[in-house]
C-alpha cells in the first residue's frame, strides 16, 4: 500500500459512470485545496463490461457544467495489486461492495467502504445512473459531492 493514506479508488460496475465522475470531482477538490501533487486518485470496474471504454458522455457533460475537467480515463477492472496501493477504496452499492470485499486479499489494509456511508444524508446508496436519464446523473454529482466533502473533512480536517 502507498505510505500515507493518500490514495482513493472509485469502483462502480462498469468505470464509466459514477467511478469516472467521483474521480474527477476529487481530484478537482484536491486541486482547489493545492493537495493534489499529494493525492494518487483513481477509479475501476468490478466488471469486464466497459474495459477500454471512455467515460459515459451524460457525466461528463454534468461535471463540464459544474466546472469541472471531464474525466478522460478508460475504464478498467479493479486488479489485487490495487489492494495494496489504495488505502481507501470505494464502491457505490451493495453489489460494489460485496465483490469488493470477496476479491480483497486478505493481506490488504485497504479501507473497503460504500462512499455513501459518508453522506450526511445517509443516503448510502449511489445508484447507477446508466439507464436513466441525464437527472439521474446530477443526482449521482450531488451525492457524490455531499460524500467527498465528508471525506475530505474526515481526512484534512476541513
Amino acid at each position: 500500500m502507498s505510505a500515507s493514506p493518500k490514495s482513493v479508488l472509485f469502483v462502480c460496475l462498469g468505470n464509466i459512470c459514477r467511478s469516472t465522475m467521483a474521480e474527477a470531482m476529487l481530484n478537482h477538490m484536491l486541486k482547489a485545496r493545492q493537495v493534489a501533487e499529494q493525492w494518487t486518485v483513481d477509479s475501476a470496474a468490478t466488471s469486464t463490461y466497459e474495459i477500454g471504454n471512455e467515460p459515459d458522455y451524460r457525466g461528463n457533460d454534468v461535471l463540464e457544467r459544474k466546472g469541472i475537467e471531464r474525466n478522460r480515463h478508460l475504464a478498467r477492472q479493479i486488479t489485487k495489486k490495487d489492494y495494496e496501493k489504495f488505502h481507501y477504496i470505494f464502491g457505490f452499492d451493495e453489489d460494489n461492495l460485496r465483490i469488493l470485499k470477496q476479491r480483497k486479499p486478505a493481506s490488504s489494509t485497504s479501507l473497503v467502504r460504500l462512499l455513501g456511508d459518508l453522506d450526511p444524508q445517509k443516503e448510502r446508496i449511489i445508484h447507477d445512473p446508466y439507464y436513466d436519464d441525464e437527472a439521474a446523473f446530477e443526482k449521482v454529482f450531488v451525492q457524490n459531492k455531499r460524500c467527498l466533502e465528508a471525506f475530505l473533512k474526515e481526512v484534512l480536517g476541513d
